[in-house]
């Protein structure tokens, strides 16, 4: 119910999709962003409505599910993750992609609604450890548009990372001043 109000939203509200979703693909690692506001939340599952989406999925810290809308949570995709676990983050999800024949999972590459100075690197540790590739999507909150980039396969952190800055560069975020351009530098 909560999905389909946000993809009346987001149709309503004059949001748009470029580019095309790669429903070929059974397993991926999609990276989100500039993720700068809750909003980016509602946008997220409004997309996940309006591509029909069934199989996608998002990481949460454990606390988050063991409260009154946990249920809620793991119903629209949620996965409750262990930080204190002696077993990694990176193992944890990577065990989700290996027991499952569709997986999807959908990570912000900041980690945080915060200005950052560099991108995490567990979605790419993720992706290269479950050999499965990476789809940038960004959010452009000045264009109410949605932009599906091209696949990638984890081979050079480096230049993987500038591709992916470049990327969401281009985007404007729902707040700006926390966007990604001061990485371009």
């Amino acid at each position: 119910m909560i999905e389909w109000l946000c993809g009346l939203w987001f149709r309503k509200s004059g949001w748009t999709i470029r580019g095309e979703f790669p429903y070929h693909i059974a397993k991926m690692v999609v990276i989100a962003g500039p993720h700068t506001s809750a909003w980016d939340f509602i946008v997220g599952l409004a997309l996940k409505h309006e591509l029909k989406i069934d199989k996608a999925h998002f990481l949460g810290k454990k606390e988050l599910f063991d409260g009154i809308l946990g249920w809620y949570f793991r119903k629209i995709g949620g996965i409750p993750v262990d930080r204190s676990s002696s077993k990694g983050v990176v193992d944890q999800v990577v065990a989700k992609f290996k027991e499952h024949n569709h997986f999807i999972l959908a990570m912000s590459p900041e980690g945080t609604r915060k200005k950052v100075a560099q991108l995490k690197t567990g979605f790419y540790h993720i992706a290269k450890a479950a050999k499965v590739p990476i789809l940038p999507m960004g959010f452009d909150f000045l264009k109410k548009q949605v932009v599906i980039g091209a696949i990638m396969h984890p081979e050079n952190e480096t230049e993987d990372f500038k591709m992916i800055i470049q990327f969401f560069s281009s985007c404007r975020a729902r707040h700006p001043e926390r966007g990604l351009e001061d990485l371009l530098k």
